[in-house]
């Protein structure tokens, strides 16, 4: 039995490293040309570029590219995407899982049925055109914010569930009020859920390419996606500089994924025992 066990164990870890080595490849790729000049680049080969290393390319990326500006846009589009949707799907879980009421449970389905219905563009700019939204920044971030709404009210609607309302009992008989009670004895317990909230709506928002692609018409409200995107139009044969502009794009999202990735787990965890 204990042969039995020793064996699976090491056909789980090969396999683990199988495939996580697989994932890793095209990350390898983007990295290793990068670093080459445009002749070496060419082949799009996991060949060691010679010395010296090519550094220039994120220079001439950065330049060319406007990354700075793609930079601050996305940024912008994140963090602002961030913060509306934690605190409104903070507070609709809360409310929705204090207060189950038939009315509460039907608005509580509806919100969540978000998560699995499609996106039409057709209305959506005919709601940004109608509130004078569309091609400004506030209006992607609202945009943003609605698209990940739905899946941050189930997280962390999961989560609340789990906090004991006797918590809420003891603070009202303290005096204390709602809005108090919410930011002070509540959503301080939340913060593994909203931690993964948080990892996970920027990642998201970072990565989007559709939604600006068709809400923003200027190249100077563009975030980094439609940046590179922009870039392999104008430079398709130079594959060094399109490397070095994907690792540039790629390099914030993976390090807040590593840095965040034990919030995801923990926090999905805990969210998916009770709802």
């Amino acid at each position: 039995m204990n042969i039995k066990r020793i064996f699976q164990s090491i056909f789980s870890n090969v396999l683990a490293w199988v495939i996580s080595i697989i994932c890793l490849v095209p990350l390898l790729l983007i990295i290793v040309n990068s670093l080459k000049d445009k002749k070496a680049a060419a082949d799009m080969n996991l060949q060691l570029p010679t010395m010296p290393l090519a550094w220039e390319n994120f220079l001439t990326v950065i330049e060319k590219g406007k990354l700075m500006t793609s930079c601050v846009n996305s940024f912008v589009y994140s963090i602002g995407s961030v913060v509306l949707c934690v605190l409104f799907a903070s507070l609709a879980a809360y409310v929705l899982s204090r207060n189950q009421t038939k009315l509460n449970n039907l608005l509580y389905l509806y919100i969540v049925l978000g998560i699995t219905l499609p996106i039409n563009y057709v209305a959506l700019t005919k709601v940004l055109m109608f509130l004078h939204l569309n091609n400004t920044r506030g209006g992607i971030i609202l945009l943003y914010t609605a698209m990940q709404l739905p899946f941050m009210t189930f997280l962390i609607h999961g989560f609340v569930a789990k906090v004991p309302v006797e918590l809420d009992e003891a603070a009202v008989i303290d005096g204390c009020g709602s809005v108090k009670l919410f930011i002070h004895i509540i959503f301080p317990m939340l913060k593994p859920a909203v931690a993964t909230a948080t990892v996970l709506t920027f990642l998201n928002t970072w990565n989007e390419f559709v939604s600006p692609l068709y809400f923003l018409n200027t190249t100077e409200k563009w975030p980094m996606t439609l940046s590179v995107y922009n870039f392999f139009g104008m430079y398709f044969k130079d594959w060094n500089l399109v490397c070095a502009d994907i690792l540039l794009t790629s390099l914030p999202v993976l390090i807040v994924y590593l840095l965040g990735q034990k919030y995801i787990v923990s926090g999905m965890t805990a969210g998916a025992v009770k709802g």
